[in-house]
């Protein structure tokens, strides 16, 4: 475990000002993974142009809705197939939070998850080794959740945490409640102070909030006019210009500062399997359930490792890893339902 860690969060090389133009295009088959931050004004539109890809109101227009569900078809049409491929394999659950078990909401405080919500997960926990991999703080999530049998992996899995009543799945190797990985645990005071000067800078833009998820910081601009997009990237760019170790991503109509490691949710996922006892297994079978651009991370993982599957939960066609879809949170909780009155069945409980 240790030694996964090391081999993972090593410092890429610091973003400076010697990306081309040609490196920050956006297109609408792709937008930006990482924002530039350091070539100066010219890029705002460029910014200003993959936040509006990111929107779901913009994503309409990208790709046909019948043949992209004929790539990505319904994770509930395709139940059995799914069952099928996981035959003889132990299922472990990767589940987002934000758009995924709670609806997507204007003020990110109030995303809470329905009381059916949860019931469901935490009867899926006693199912299956199940993980919450989340970009807020992880304490911020659990309190969300408020479920004692699971894994959390915050802050886009740089705060990863075992179950607090420890886990029936895992491995006399280790004990899940001393489980604890934080790989950027020396940015934490970098972190707090971009924190503070971003909320100073976006204080007079209405509908902006900035928030610390301890080893990340979000910037929202859901409720933030779309004739404002452009003076909110300037505000931003204007704070993390002398940051280079800090890097700008960005999901659904929120943009993400996070440290300059190589750790997203995909190393969180690897870093959950091998925990579990699963790093190296062929008979393990990883669900994961997403619907942020941060979860592509995870997909592709799963799709390198030919292991497992990816679920994109979205109303829209989007470029994807993920090999199923979802609509929305209802459809993942009848999906989350299924899974576990089929384990039911076959333990005969």
């Amino acid at each position: 475990m240790v030694r996964f860690i090391e081999e993972n969060t090593k410092l890429v090389e610091k973003e400076t000002g010697n990306k081309s133009n040609n490196d920050v295009t956006t297109t609408k088959k792709k937008v930006l993974q990482d924002l530039s931050i350091n070539n100066g004004g010219g890029l705002i539109n460029s910014w200003v142009d993959s936040m509006r890809a990111c929107s779901p109101t913009h994503l309409k227009s990208l790709l046909k809705q019948s043949s992209w569900l004929t790539e990505h078809p319904s994770a509930l049409d395709m139940f059995e197939e799914i069952l099928h491929l996981s035959e003889g394999k132990q299922i472990v659950m990767f589940l987002d939070y934000d758009g995924t078990l709670s609806p997507i909401v204007d003020d990110p405080d109030r995303a809470f998850m329905s009381k059916k919500m949860r019931r469901t997960v935490r009867k899926l926990a006693n199912c299956f080794p199940t993980a919450i991999v989340s970009g807020r703080c992880r304490e911020k999530v659990y309190n969300f959740v408020k479920l004692t049998e699971l894994y959390y992996a915050g802050s886009h899995g740089m705060d990863i945490k075992g179950p607090e009543q420890g886990s029936k799945f895992e491995e006399v190797r280790f004990d899940s409640k001393s489980l604890l990985c934080q790989p950027a645990t020396e940015f934490l005071p970098m972190i707090d102070e971009v924190y503070k000067k971003l909320v100073e800078k976006t204080k007079f833009t209405p509908g902006a909030q900035v928030e610390n998820n301890k080893f990340c910081v979000s910037v929202h601009f859901r409720r933030v006019d779309e004739n404002n997009w452009s003076d909110l990237a300037n505000q931003v760019r204007s704070v993390m210009k002398d940051y280079p170790k800090l890097r700008l991503t960005q999901g659904r109509k929120v943009l993400e500062v996070r440290p300059i490691i190589k750790w997203d949710k995909g190393k969180a996922l690897e870093f959950l399997l091998e925990s579990l006892g699963y790093a190296n297994c062929t008979d393990v079978f990883p669900l994961y359930i997403g619907d942020d651009r941060t979860d592509e991370d995870a997909f592709k993982i799963l799709r390198e490792r030919r292991q497992g599957l990816g679920i994109l939960v979205s109303k829209f066609p989007k470029e994807t890893s993920a090999s199923y879809s979802l609509q929305e949170p209802d459809e993942v909780m009848e999906f989350l339902q299924r899974l576990v009155e089929w384990k039911q069945l076959r333990s005969g409980a």
